[in-house]
């Protein structure tokens, strides 16, 4: 990965989803500014606030998609991301997930 470009691979839950009273949800319908979250492959030398196996909320409209043998990845870049959800805790770097 070159300067600050985030690899993620979004999990296939993301797809279809249950409403709180158990409709079932399509993967197709489209929820306007709706974020999803996807886990870290891969970070570029100039990523400051993301590691490997982190999980990252981002907006579907900032992603460019690509496929490696076979699977399809999101290429994302680290200011397009919103939050991170990682086991560490590290003082002043704002609050996370």
């Amino acid at each position: 990965m070159l300067h600050d470009r985030v690899l993620v691979r979004v999990s296939v839950e993301e797809g279809e989803r249950r409403s709180s009273g158990g409709i079932l949800i399509p993967a197709t319908a489209q929820v306007a500014k709706r974020l999803i979250w996807a886990e870290v492959l891969a970070v570029g030398n100039h990523v400051r606030s993301v590691e490997l196996a982190d999980h990252v909320l981002f907006s579907p409209e900032d992603r460019h998609e690509v496929e490696i043998s076979g699977e399809d990845y999101l290429l994302l870049r680290e200011r397009d991301i919103h939050a991170v959800a990682a086991k560490r805790i590290e003082s002043n770097t704002g609050l996370y997930l």
